[in-house]
């Protein structure tokens, strides 16, 4: 006869009960567990087998597919490099040449509209000024730049870095 879990004077007759069912079931889930473990590690060890197996058999296909992985990634990067775009200059362009050639911060900012494809007239609208003035400076520009057009001035100003 088995021994009890606790003196009998302790536990009520109910819960002695329970634990002793308890204890019947806990040889059997010790036994399906040892089991489990045991199907367990024989699986795996089926599987690196198979591994092994295949690793041999197909090594050259592995170690292209891993070269022409290399070769992905790296010419990966050295597309983004490459294909990066060019660092903006700054909002005040080539101040060197801005100086050198005696362009005011107006004027400027009329060759940037200009550079950006706009007429007099929208040129007038965006900063507030009047068509003439517009004119104006358009007219100390092609001056100043050696231009004796739109395009001319515009082409000069990005090579100087005026303008981007």
């Amino acid at each position: 006869m088995r021994r009890p879990l606790l003196p009998q004077r302790l536990v009520p007759q109910r819960m002695r009960a329970v634990l002793q069912r308890r204890a019947d079931w806990l040889p059997t889930v010790r036994r399906v567990s040892l089991y489990g473990l045991a199907l367990a590690a024989g699986t795996m060890a089926l599987q690196w087998l198979d591994y092994q197996r295949l690793a041999r058999a197909h090594s050259d296909d592995i170690t292209l597919f891993l070269i022409a992985a290399g070769f992905l990634a790296l010419g990966v990067a050295v597309g983004v490099r490459l294909m990066r775009p060019a660092p903006p200059l700054p909002a005040e362009g080539n101040v060197q040449a801005q100086a050198g050639l005696g362009i005011s911060a107006r004027e400027l900012t009329v060759l940037r509209e200009l550079a950006a494809g706009r007429s007099n007239k929208e040129i007038a609208l965006v900063l507030d000024i009047s068509p003439n003035t517009v004119k104006t400076h358009l007219a100390r520009l092609f001056e100043k730049l050696g231009a004796q057009r739109r395009t001319d001035a515009v082409n000069r100003a990005r090579e100087l870095g005026l303008v981007p």
